[in-house]
Parts: structure tokens; sequence; C-alpha cells
């Protein structure tokens, strides 16, 4: 009996393992069905793919992007098609930072109609009524109204009009019953004779303005020529791209067509072990050659996307068919001597400089005027007529009695050191020596960058035909190793040696044809006629 228990207990003792695991796993399933309804709610967004997986070449169709939630609802949007001027035109009216540029010469006017404005004229009214008791049996009663229109002249004249009536009533008493009412009209003028005296002076803020509105429109000019740079110049880049990925492409294909080459031989007893190390090693090179080329690439792509900024709901992720081919032509350019007249007369940063300068005197001017002393004269004419009845005090003014008011004076001040108005004075004229010479060294700048982009385009030019040799014979000496190669005689090291000069090759002849479109460019932007040769309006208009 004590053996039967014994038996069943050591089943029992069994199976409580496989009681305690069921409730587990039981609760383990309930917590992984929740999870799975929990992320079945939820909207799984993919991480973005790597950006050289994304790039195709221009023309291909769009491929996903790094926000999938857009293309999950939306259709892709068509690949842009641009030509080089549609790129530019886009780019001026879309690109933000010079959407917020655009802004500064209607900024800069604002100040210019506030200097404008000290010259209008300016009225002011006022009225006042009162009442005052100051003993017991005196009461006063007191209403005035007045206008003034006040104006101030060029010249540097002060002009008030001013008219007014008042009336004063006593209560009980009054010293003059039948003249409760007092009309006037006034006329008074001051001229100052030396400081703020003229026009030159108190024309010279607006004047300033002026040129500060101006100089803003040039400084947009210059902004607008440099944006232009940065899209043709990047557009060119992109096909250097295209070029870079295509070359290293059919690279890669007969790398690897030659280590598949070189392993069968090996396999066949025609070439040593040691012949696919350096098969091998060309293939690898030839794929990282193409990923730094696809990341160019599609740098270049976003960059170009940047500077347009065209309208897109998803802008980072639409691709480019660029139309104008980067064909090369015979740029016609005239002697050196007028191309630097050119920019001396149309560089906006020259002529931005010079109404710097313009400015400088202008301050001149101002300062100048703190040396002299004050001295001016005033001048106020009137009459004021009295009358129980307000309509009877105009009438006493136009009967003419009582004669004309008048006020004439003048009043003079000058401090004996005028220590301020010296260093103001000195501060300017130094400020305006050094305008000067900013302005002649900003000339001979301009004269080395016209130089120096014509040197580039010599360069680029004949760069193009030298390397078209180049390419020729670097193909030639490739064939003639990979026959080598193939008779028994040659090496794959040296098939790798020439694959890499042919390959270097031409690369080089893609850059410099990339290089004499891009130095075309930037050479009339130092000329600083890149706008008008691309027929766009001056924000400045003529220099």
């Amino acid at each position: 009996m004590q053996q039967t228990l014994n038996r069943y207990r050591m089943k029992y003792l069994a199976l409580l393992p496989l009681l305690i695991l069921i409730p587990l796993s039981f609760s383990a399933c309930i917590s992984q069905m929740k999870n799975t309804i929990r992320a079945g709610k939820q909207q799984v967004i993919p991480a973005p793919a790597p950006a050289a997986d994304r790039q195709k070449p221009a023309g291909s169709p769009a491929t996903k992007g790094s926000n999938q939630s857009v293309s999950a609802t939306c259709p892709p949007e068509p690949t842009l098609k641009l030509t080089i001027t549609d790129a530019v035109l886009l780019g001026l009216g879309n690109n933000e930072e010079f959407k917020v540029e655009r802004l500064n010469p209607p900024i800069t006017q604002t100040a210019e109609r506030e200097e404008r404005a000290k010259f209008d004229n300016v009225v002011n009214a006022k009225s006042t009524l009162s009442r005052n008791r100051s003993d017991r049996q005196t009461v006063t009663r007191h209403f005035d109204a007045a206008a003034t229109i006040s104006r101030f002249f060029p010249i540097g004249a002060t002009m008030d009009v001013e008219g007014g009536s008042e009336w004063n009533k006593d209560m009980p008493s009054s010293n003059d019953p039948e003249s409760d009412w007092r009309s006037y009209i006034n006329l008074r003028v001051t001229q100052p004779l030396l400081q703020g005296g003229g026009t030159q002076v108190n024309l010279a803020t607006l004047r300033q303005a002026r040129l500060d509105t101006l100089m803003s429109r040039f400084e947009l000019q210059g902004k607008a020529e440099s944006l232009t740079a940065d899209i043709e110049t990047t557009y060119w880049d992109y096909f250097l791209g295209l070029g870079q990925v295509d070359i290293y492409t059919q690279s890669l294909g007969l790398a690897r067509r030659l280590v598949r080459e070189t392993q069968e031989r090996i396999r066949i007893g025609d070439k040593a072990q040691t012949e696919i190390y350096f098969a091998q090693a060309e293939a690898a090179s030839r794929q990282q050659n193409l990923i730094d080329a696809k990341s160019f690439l599609e740098e270049t792509r976003l960059r170009l996307l940047r500077l347009v900024n065209p309208p897109s709901r998803d802008l980072w992720n639409r691709q480019l068919d660029l139309r104008t081919l980067p064909m090369v032509f015979d740029a016609h350019l005239d002697k050196l001597g007028v191309h630097i007249q050119q920019a001396t007369m149309l560089r906006p940063d020259l002529n931005q400089a010079r109404l710097a300068y313009q400015r400088g005197d202008l301050e001149i001017i101002k300062t100048r005027n703190g040396l002299l002393p004050k001295l001016g004269v005033f001048l106020t004419l009137g009459r004021a007529g009295y009358s129980k009845h307000f309509a009877g005090s105009l009438h006493d003014i136009t009967a003419g009695e009582g004669g004309l008011d008048f006020l004439a004076g003048g009043e003079f001040e000058f401090p004996p050191s005028n220590q301020a108005a010296k260093a103001k004075y000195d501060r300017s004229a130094l400020r305006q020596s050094q305008q000067k010479q900013a302005l002649d060294n900003l000339s001979q700048l301009v004269q080395k960058e016209i130089l120096s982009a014509y040197v580039e385009i010599r360069r680029a030019r004949e760069q193009i035909t030298a390397s078209e040799a180049t390419v020729k014979y670097q193909q030639e000496k490739r064939d003639a190793e990979l026959e080598r190669y193939r008779l028994g005689r040659g090496s794959m090291f040296r098939i790798s040696q020439a694959e890499r000069d042919f390959v270097l090759s031409r690369i080089s002849y893609v850059q410099s044809r990339i290089d004499y479109l891009k130095g075309l460019t930037l050479f009339y932007f130092a000329e600083g006629t890149l706008l008008a040769r691309r027929g766009i309006g001056l924000p400045a208009g003529h220099p």
C-alpha cells in the first residue's frame, strides 16, 4: 500500500512542471496576440533607402524615395524635365533664399519715404473748455480752439500758419462785456542762415535714403547673378555625375567579366592563382568608385532641387531629366580690354561701391554743416479781432482796424570748441578716403577675376582637345593589354593599370567639357553680364 502511494506521488510530482508551464504559455500567447493587434492598428513607415540605391540615370522613372508614406497614398510625381533656361527662371522665382533677398529693396525704400515725409504738411488742432471759481462772486468760464498748419522746406525754413478763437466770461461781473470773443490768425516764418540752411544739407539725408534704395537693388542684382551662376554650374555638375556613373558602371562590368574569365583560366590551368587577386582588387576598386559617383550624383540632384525649388509635394524625391545637353561650342569673346570695361560699368558690386562713395560725400556735407554756428531769423505777422460774438470777432479781423501785429528777431549760438562736430566731420572724411581706396581695390579685383576666368576658359578648351586624344590612345592601350592577356602573354596587373588609366582619361574628358561650360558661366558672372546674356532684366536698371 505504501509503495502504491509512493508511486502515485512520484507521478504527480512529474506532472507538476507541466501544470506550471501550461498557464505561462497560455499567458504568453495572449500577450503576443495583443501585440499583433496593436501593431496592426499602427502605420509602419519603413526606413529610407540609401541615396545610392535610389538614384537612377536621368530620364528613368521615379523610384521609391525616403518618404514612402507619401508614395503609399499619392502616385509618384513625374520626372522634372528642365532646360537650363527653365532651371534659371524657376530658381529666380522659387528659390527660398532669393525670396528673402527680394524683400530688401522694398524694405529699404520705406526709409526714403520716411525722409520725404519730413517735408509734408503737419496739421495740429486743439480745443479746451474750463470753468473756474476764484472767489464767492467770480466764476470764470473759458473756451479756446486753435489749428496750426506747419511745413518744413528744403531750404531749411519753417512756416506755421495758426488760427484760433477764445471766449472768456466772468460772472457776475466782467471787465469788458463787449469783448468776450477773441479771434486771431498768425503767420510765423523761421529761416536758419548758417547751420541748417540750404538745400544741400536738408536734402542730404533724403538723397542718402535714395542711394540706399538703389544700393539694395544692385545688391539684389548681385544675388540674382550669383544664384544664376550656381544654378548653371550645378546643372552642368549633374551631367558630370551622370558621366561618371556611366563610365564607372562600364568599367565595373568589364572588371567583373575579367574576374569570371580569370577564374575560368585558373580552373583550366592557363593562369596562376595569384592572377585572381588583381582582378578582384580591380573590381572592388571600381565598385568603390561607382558608389562615390552615385553619391556625388545624388548630392548634386539635391543641390539643384534646392536651388530651383520647383513646386512639388515631395521635393527631395523628384527625379530630374535635363534637356540642355553639354554641347561644347567656341565662344566668340571680345578683347579682354572690352570685357574689363564692361565689368567696370556693369558689375553690381562696383556700382554698389560707387553709390556708397556718393553716400559718403553726402555724409561729409552733413557733418560739415555741424561746424557752422547757428544763426537764424524769424518773423511773425498776425491780426486779432474782438467782439461780443464769434462772428463779430472774425469781422473785426477783416475790417483792418487796429493794425498788423508783428514780431521779428534773430538768434545766434556757437560753442567755442565745437569738438563733437569736428570729430564727426573728421570721421566722415576719413571714412570717405577709406571708401575711395576700397573702390580702387575692388576695381582691381574685378580685373583680376576677368583675367582668371579667361585663363580658365582657355585651359578648359585646350584640355578638351588634349583629353580627347588621350582617351583614344588609352583605349588602344587597354585593348592591346586585353588582347595580350587573352593570348596568354599579358598579366592582370597590366590590364588593371591600363583600365585605370583609360577610366581616368574618360573622366578627364568629361570634366574638361563641363569645366569649359562652367568657365563661360563664371566668366560672364565676373563680367557682370550673366543676367543680360540670359535675357533677364536687371533689378537695378541701368548702371
